[in-house]
């Protein structure tokens, strides 16, 4: 009796590591399309079993840079802890019907976050344009 109820919890802790080791919360390194370089820390968080990311640290840009290209409430803010990522569902191993800004461009597209092939440390990052267009980037799991 005491060997099913040992190996049961060690079977419980292990399931509670893989769930927690297959969420994208935490610190996420952004790559630059165009160059390849890193390009900013995006912090991803919780928020009700829902999650949203914001720019920790930018790597190419001054910190005190204005999101001049936005509209509504983030135009000429602080591109520096804006919130980019909005809004992401868990459905089926992976985040979807969220939203994702380009502080660059200011435009904002639908967006979903996966793990590919057990993968826990690169964050496939999907932006969609209404039109069907989209782009997919990874990021890279810094913490």
């Amino acid at each position: 009796m005491r060997q099913k109820v040992y190996s049961f919890s060690i079977l419980i802790w292990v399931s509670v590591c893989v769930g927690f080791s297959q969420t994208p919360v935490g610190i996420w390194k952004t790559i630059d399309d165009k160059t390849g370089e890193a390009k900013s820390h995006v912090e991803i968080y919780n928020n009700d079993n829902v999650l949203y990311g914001k720019i920790s640290q930018l790597l190419q840009s001054d910190q005190e840079k204005l999101c001049d290209q936005c509209t509504g409430q983030k135009h000429m803010k602080p591109i520096l802890g804006m919130v980019i990522l909005e809004d992401l569902k868990p459905y089926k191993g992976y985040w979807k019907k969220g939203k994702i800004l380009d502080p660059e461009s200011g435009n904002e597209y639908g967006c979903s976050l996966w793990f590919e092939d057990g993968k826990n440390n690169e964050l496939k990052v999907r932006g969609k344009h209404w039109t069907g267009l989209y782009r997919t980037q990874t990021w890279y799991r810094l913490r």
